[in-house]
């Protein structure tokens, strides 16, 4: 009852919806980066949204699964095949023990999930299996996939039908409310901030999303003393160039803080490439939560829908 990673692909981990309770020790999140797509793939078959799955950041890759079973990938459309049959992302789909799952690089999108029924069954550490891949630990030994690796199974559930769902398609707007030191921007920079097109650059990572654009900088110098750090942050660094924390953040920081990504659009900056450009949307609380319950209504369809099975 095992999944075989015949080609791993670069950067391939176990995730679930991250390890929470524990920032005060210094550990941080970790993670989906997608928690949308991971959410949608593990409730299609029949897991709870917690369970841990596959975050395939940009494939080519390719998985043996060798127990009978039901599958559903989300996120980036990776043109996925099982035994050279299309695999539909946002589709419940079943398998047989031997067949083979390839995804190719993403049409769209960054990073595919692969939920299987039973979930992954990695042991927990701090209540989570997420791979935290700067402290080398949960996940598989705490690291990326490698070729030939096998990953324990849960238990299968029963076989449902084949079933989709609509998935939504990431886009470069990203809500976002001012920050503790957003005030302290020059007027200039506080333009800046909204009306130009950020780049994500190659340095980026799980850890944060580095930035490409004009230049911010505060109206006077200013020392900072340290503060906690969520994902989503926006921070800006002397260079002034931004960076935005994403799930493998660390827990502290002393970077101004310029605002704070909204929850229900974290899954979208999960999802953007490399050399892609976003645009900051300045954002109410308000806005922020009519963006949740936004996202809350979406689940809440899903659910109801999964229900009918």
């Amino acid at each position: 009852m095992t999944l075989e990673a015949i080609k791993a692909g670069p950067q391939t981990t176990v995730q679930d919806l991250g390890r929470f309770g524990a920032r005060h020790l210094g550990v941080c999140r970790a993670g989906a980066m997608d928690t949308l797509a991971l959410t949608v793939a593990n409730r299609l078959v029949g897991n709870p949204a917690s369970a841990a799955a596959l975050e395939i950041t940009l494939p080519p890759a390719c998985f043996r699964l060798l127990r009978d079973g039901m599958l559903a990938l989300a996120g980036a459309d990776c043109s996925a095949t099982l035994d050279g049959e299309p695999v539909w992302p946002g589709w419940r789909t079943p398998f047989r023990a031997g067949q083979v799952l390839q995804l190719q690089a993403p049409r769209l999108g960054m990073r595919a999930y692969l939920a299987v029924d039973g979930g992954i069954a990695l042991p927990q550490v701090m209540a989570s299996a997420s791979t935290d891949l700067m402290a080398g630990f949960g996940g598989l030994d705490g690291r990326a996939l490698r070729d030939g690796d096998r990953l324990p199974l849960g238990a299968p559930k029963p076989p449902k039908p084949r079933r989709g769902v609509w998935l939504p398609r990431p886009g470069p707007q990203i809500r976002v409310h001012p920050g503790p030191e957003y005030a302290l921007l020059s007027k200039s920079a506080r333009e800046r901030l909204w009306s130009a097109p950020w780049q994500i650059t190659p340095s980026s990572n799980r850890m944060g999303y580095r930035l490409s654009g004009p230049r911010l900088q505060l109206a006077e110098p200013r020392e900072m003393p340290s503060h906690g750090a969520l994902p989503g942050l926006i921070q800006l660094p002397p260079d002034g160039q931004p960076i935005v924390l994403m799930a493998d953040a660390q827990a502290t920081g002393g970077y101004p803080r310029l605002g704070m990504v909204a929850a229900a659009d974290l899954w979208q900056l999960g999802q953007a490439r490399l050399g892609s450009s976003l645009h900051f949307v300045e954002s109410s609380l308000e806005d922020l939560r009519q963006a949740d319950q936004q996202w809350q209504r979406y689940l809440n369809r899903i659910e109801r829908l999964l229900d009918e099975d």
